[in-house]
């Protein structure tokens, strides 16, 4: 798997029109809609920041669209982060109210962000989100990731970790997508820093792929010195298809009835993480990472969301319920958070 990684940053973001989103829809070739879409090809970086502060507080989310963004600033001021590595947020997507999700955030609780797009989003989403939100339209159809930042974002890199037109055919989910998993990494307060989404539809050795890419994408920037890696990492143990298969997942349940929640036997990531010299155990608490929405079945939830750091020093890693006042889920991940201990 070779790098992919776009460095041009933007004030603002060239969306493609409905026009160009219609007609990308009626077929074509992936490859070509991709190289014909800027802001598949820029990242969006935007004000303010704090210059000279320092990161004490880091938080990983994803955010599942950033749908709930009331309930969503309602959880995350209070933890006052200094950064945030965010996952799943849409900028005008009919899900998400049409809104620039992750610039609202960030104004509200007064950072800065730099916002990378993962996927042109061809269709409203996912087969509830298309009954949902039947008859409605996309305004920009983007879905990305991103890093919300009081501290000044340096070397802003979007890392494409694959572009091979998987989603474009709509086998998954019925999904019609432009794009491409990706990570977003900056130099922060002398940290490199990675917000990261890996696949869903793949299999333990892909993600493993793609995280060395990440992790030869940090080293570039950092020279094998003080990072902070998180993200949805989907780290579920096993292929996804495994999991859909009754028979096997009982197999697989039964070899290990832990591996949901405890995957680092099952999910070679975690070796190549310790070649490249991070740490696991100190900032993680181990705690369960997925939540159910409301009308979602029963199901084994784990912990396929995770922190990966070198160099610093954690003081405290927390997993916290991403729920609103009401102990309604607001995104189906929990957050994950951990604190620096600085001189």
């Amino acid at each position: 798997m070779a790098r992919d990684s776009v460095k041009r940053t933007t004030g603002r973001l060239n969306a493609p029109s409905a026009d160009w989103r219609e007609r990308a829809l009626a077929g074509g070739s992936h490859d070509a809609w991709f190289a014909d879409a800027p802001c598949l090809h820029e990242i969006r970086v935007d004000g303010p920041f704090e210059a000279g502060r320092k990161p004490h507080r880091v938080l990983a989310w994803n955010a599942e669209r950033l749908k709930h963004p009331d309930p969503s600033i309602d959880l995350l001021a209070p933890l006052a982060a200094d950064v945030l590595l965010v996952t799943e947020v849409d900028v005008g997507m009919a899900r998400s109210g049409n809104r620039d999700t992750i610039a609202e955030l960030a104004q509200a609780l007064g950072m800065g962000h730099a916002f990378g797009v993962e996927f042109i989003e061809l269709g409203l989403g996912d087969a509830r989100e298309r009954e949902w939100h039947a008859g409605e339209s996309n305004r920009h159809g983007l879905h990305g990731a991103g890093i919300l930042s009081r501290c000044p974002l340096e070397d802003v890199t979007l890392l494409r970790l694959d572009h091979d037109g998987s989603w474009y055919a709509g086998e998954r989910n019925g999904e019609r997508r432009i794009g491409g998993r990706m990570a977003v990494i900056a130099r922060i307060g002398g940290i490199v820093m990675a917000s990261v989404h890996l696949e869903s539809h793949s299999d333990p050795a892909h993600r493993a792929q793609q995280m060395r890419l990440v992790f030869e994408a940090v080293d570039e920037l950092s020279g094998g010195g003080p990072a902070i890696v998180g993200g949805d990492l989907n780290s579920k143990s096993a292929a996804r298809d495994d999991w859909l298969d009754d028979d096997i997942r009982e197999r697989l349940l039964a070899e290990d009835p832990s591996r949901r929640m405890n995957p680092l036997l099952h999910e070679p990531m975690f070796e190549a993480a310790a070649s490249f010299g991070y740490d696991i155990g100190h900032c993680n608490d181990g705690a369960a990472s997925e939540r159910l929405r409301p009308g979602d079945p029963l199901r084994e939830l784990g912990r396929i969301d995770w922190f990966m750091t070198r160099g610093v020093d954690v003081g405290q890693a927390r997993t916290i319920p991403a729920v609103d006042a009401a102990g309604i889920a607001v995104s189906d991940h929990e957050i994950l958070s951990i604190t620096l201990r600085t001189d």
